[in-house]
């Protein structure tokens, strides 16, 4: 099949719909509030958002679909000789944030792009990571099966895994965001159809991982501590989302609704100055995990021993 952006734009928006009926089903309360936004020149938005709920203080699932007459930087970092040509775009992104300090944010982003060169252009890019507040290796190890799970060969996964490690990193703080996932950008492998087909599978991985992460963790109990600790975490999400991650820049160069650019920031943040992590607690030792390279699927000399844990 040639590359169709209609097809693409036809599965981002039922898997919206199964991601929300999914995260609603996990919450157990809140329902996300819908609306669809119109364009001028025929692109539309679909943003849904989740707040206040049991398990799930907010959750925003958006669903976008853009035509453009010049493709911003941020969208071409890559190909800089794409940069301001026309162009058509869609994406569905995700991003939850919990109320439990035991259960991860997560983040899920599936992008195409046609880009109106000669020959015409098109790729894929995306991904998905994880950002946990207490050390659950268990999980972690869970979570990147999953991401394995979602590749065809584990060469792939362990490139698209060093690149998530790679483009999640805060240099300012010498850390990771989180524990990583998968992130791939420009990808064209195998053609049109096998691009999707990979793009399919981790949108289905994504979902059966997190789901399975928040369904053992959901009644476990915190102390106001691990929520304090939750909430200095959650700032540097956000410093990474406004300061470095290229879909917010791309949001706000190509004009997009800034409600739907910044949905993705936590409800609740905080900066301590002075911060300091006491010694040999739970919390030190998430910040062991928080370094780009472990190999999470085989544990050996990695500065992480699950059988400690």
């Amino acid at each position: 099949m040639d590359a169709d952006i209609a097809v693409v734009r036809s599965y981002f928006l039922d898997f919206q719909s199964e991601i929300v009926k999914t995260l609603e089903h996990l919450d157990g309360g809140a329902t996300f509030s819908m609306e669809r936004i119109e364009t001028p020149n025929g692109g539309f938005s679909q943003p849904r958002v989740l707040v206040n709920g049991k398990i799930l203080e907010k959750a925003a699932v958006q669903f976008t679909y853009s035509l453009g007459k010049r493709l911003p930087p941020a969208a071409s970092a890559t190909r800089p000789h794409l940069s301001g040509k026309s162009f058509a775009a869609t994406a569905i992104s995700t991003i939850v944030h919990p109320c439990n300090p035991n259960i991860p944010t997560t983040h899920l982003n599936l992008r195409m792009f046609v880009v109106d060169a000669d020959p015409k252009v098109w790729y894929f890019g995306g991904g998905f990571d994880l950002t946990p507040y207490l050390p659950y290796e268990e999980d972690f190890v869970e979570w990147h099966k999953f991401a394995r799970q979602a590749c065809t060969t584990d060469e792939q996964y362990k490139v698209l895994k060093n690149q998530c490690d790679e483009y999640f990193f805060l240099p300012h703080r010498d850390e990771c965001r989180g524990i990583g996932g998968l992130f791939f950008d420009d990808y064209v492998s195998g053609g049109f159809d096998k691009s999707f087909q990979f793009v399919v599978d981790v949108g289905k991985n994504f979902l059966d991982g997190y789901s399975s992460i928040v369904q053992r963790r959901r009644n476990t109990e915190w102390s106001l501590e691990e929520e304090d600790w939750m909430l200095v975490r959650r700032g540097r999400y956000a410093e990474f989302n406004l300061a470095i991650d290229r879909g917010t820049k791309y949001g706000i160069q190509s004009g997009r609704r800034i409600e739907s650019v910044l949905a993705s920031l936590p409800p609740r943040a905080k900066w301590v100055y002075g911060h300091e992590i006491p010694h040999d607690s739970p919390q030190e030792r998430l910040m062991t995990y928080l370094n780009p390279g472990i190999d999470w699927l085989n544990l050996v000399d990695n500065s992480v021993n699950i059988e400690e844990s």
